[in-house]
Formats: structure tokens, sequence, C-alpha cells
């Protein structure tokens, strides 16, 4: 695991970029994380959703119900965020045996880990069937790998019947909504995450969902307590749940612009090796010099220590972003 003062490093550090490249003079280009770089439009808030408390959820779980496909809205738990839901679900069990399904994203087996579990890091979902709780992300990050629904549901049938459970994190699958097992949400066995943020680019929001069982539900909204989703937050997730044009035009939008950056890759000598419409992984010899090369013009990109020859890109938002990271890659290939 890669750290950086005792914690994992992540994408959208701009302060660690900052030290290395100093800060540039027309800011950053942030294509480190795989959050939507346009943002669903802010609606104008009621100013007692700043000044009271929170009130019910009720419409924040019924709005993510219908958006994610969850027949009963009691089955679904807001969280303040996906990353909350990360650190809880390990209190639920104790000495347990988790596999993990890498590579992937660490802060699932950091969790698990500082807990005291017994956790076993697999490669195939197949070596995964002896343990008590399988974890994966799907598709996942960083290289969109996707495991099919049928093969989930089957393993979530098989730990359901040894009291296990299966935990899949959707934080990328809005885009790929014939991959969400949301729909199966109250099978035993399973429990899935969704996150907020990154497909709605509203990451500082902290919003993310628990799709669960009944029972499970229940003790999950327990253990995070009361108000645990902010009263602005609660509202705007709700209107942009429901906005159905704004999210199909966005999945359209998306799916263009990763294949969009596909071609710029591919043109500047990276093999693009998967990904989601959010975010491309690619390989390359080079790939610390390109690394280099762009983080001394502003544009920061996530690197992995493990595997030194990927780099992984976020999308750019607006034409002017296009533009500048095309202007980098033309004088890249020119080097």
């Amino acid at each position: 695991m890669a750290m950086n003062g005792g914690r994992l490093v992540h994408g959208g550090d701009l302060e660690l970029a900052e030290s290395r490249f100093g800060r540039p003079d027309r800011g950053w280009l942030d294509l480190s994380t795989g959050i939507n770089p346009i943002a669903y439009p802010l609606p104008a808030l009621a100013p007692e959703r700043w000044t009271r408390l929170p009130g019910s959820d009720a419409g924040l779980r019924a709005a993510a119900a219908q958006a994610y496909g969850v027949g009963d809205a009691r089955l679904v738990v807001p969280a303040p965020g996906a990353q909350a839901l990360i650190q809880l679900l390990p209190a639920l069990r104790r000495d347990a045996a988790v596999a993990i399904l890498v590579p992937t994203y660490e802060e699932h087996q950091a969790a698990w880990t500082a807990l005291g579990h017994r956790v076993r890091a697999v490669e195939t979902i197949d070596r995964a069937a002896e343990a008590e709780i399988v974890v994966l992300v799907n598709p996942n990050n960083p290289d969109g790998r996707l495991v099919p629904v049928d093969r989930l549901l089957q393993l979530a049938d098989d730990l359901a019947k040894r009291g296990g459970l299966l935990v899949v994190d959707e934080s990328f699958a809005d885009t790929m909504p014939l991959a969400s097992l949301a729909p199966h949400a109250g099978r035993p066995g399973l429990l899935v995450l969704r996150s907020f943020g990154k497909f709605f680019g509203l990451a500082g929001l902290r919003l993310g969902f628990a799709l669960a069982e009944a029972g499970l539900a229940a003790d999950l909204r327990r253990r995070l307590g009361p108000w645990a989703v902010n009263g602005p937050a609660m509202a705007i997730a709700e209107a942009a749940l429901l906005d159905d044009h704004w999210i199909a035009a966005t999945r359209m939008r998306l799916n263009a612009d990763a294949k969009r950056l596909d071609t710029l890759l591919t043109a500047a000598g990276a093999t693009v090796l998967g990904g989601t419409p959010l975010f491309r992984l690619c390989e390359t010899a080079k790939a610390e010099a390109l690394f280099d090369h762009l983080g001394r013009q502003g544009i920061l990109v996530r690197t992995f220590p493990a595997f030194p020859r990927r780099l992984r890109f976020g999308l750019p938002g607006a034409e002017p972003q296009w533009r500048r990271l095309l202007d980098a890659f033309e004088s890249w290939n020119k080097s």
C-alpha cells in the first residue's frame, strides 16, 4: 500500500503534488480522481436546510431506491460517504476470514485489517470461495474489471448459506446500470455500497449508501446514529437522484469522453488497459516521465507504486481543459 504520513495515498492530493511540482500558474487540472468533472447543477436551498437539524431521510432513501432500482426504500442506508461505510463494516464481525479481490481500492483492505480480521488478497473470485467475507469493487478501481451479476449472486447465495457476506462496492456503477446488483438488494448474504459524489461530481458533499437486507440495514442505521447525513446534502441528492434526464445525458457524455480520452492516450504511445467511463487506466514504459511532464504543466494524474508502468486518467470537463491536456500531449509527442 502506498502511504503518505501514515495514511493511504489517493488521487486529488494537490498538497502532495505541489510539494513536488510547485503551484501551477493556471491552477491544477486534476485528473487524478474518478470524479465527474461536470457536476450536477446545485439547486437553490431553503435557509432552513442549513440552520435546522436534518429531518427524516425518508425522501432521500426513496429517491435512492428509485435511482438504483431497489424495491424497498427501507433497505437503503444513507451515510456521510461510501468511505464511512467502508470504515464501519469491519465492526459488524469479529476475527473473520476476509477475501478481497485485488488490485483494487486499498481502503477496503486497510479497514478490515485495522480491526484484526484475517485478510487475504485474491486475484480471482474462485479463490475467495472459502472466506466468510468477500469484498470487491465492481466495476473495479482502477482497471474497470467487471464480474458478471449472475456470478456474484451465486457467490452471495453460497456465502449466505454459511452466514457469510458479499460486499460489492459499486462506487463507479452509475455509468453501468446493467452491471449493478442494487436491484437485488435485500438478498441474504449481499451488501452493496454506492457513492453519490463520483457520478454527480459532488464528492465534497460526502454521501453514500449501503443497500442491504432489512436486519443488516437496521443495524447499520443504528451504528451510524442520528443525523448521519446533513440537510443540504439530503436536499441536493434527492433532486439529483430523481433527475432522469440529467442522468441519461451524463451517461452518454461520459461514455463519449472516455473514448475521446482513449484516443489521446493511444496517440501518446500508451496502451489503454481498461477503466470505466469516469477514468481510464493505461500502461507505458515511460509512465514516470509522462507523469512528470504532465505535472510540470499543472496536470495531475494517478500513479501506482506497485505498478510503476501504469497511470490512471480522469476525464477533463470543459473544452479548455481538453485543450490543455491535448497541448500537453502534443509537447510530449514532440519530446
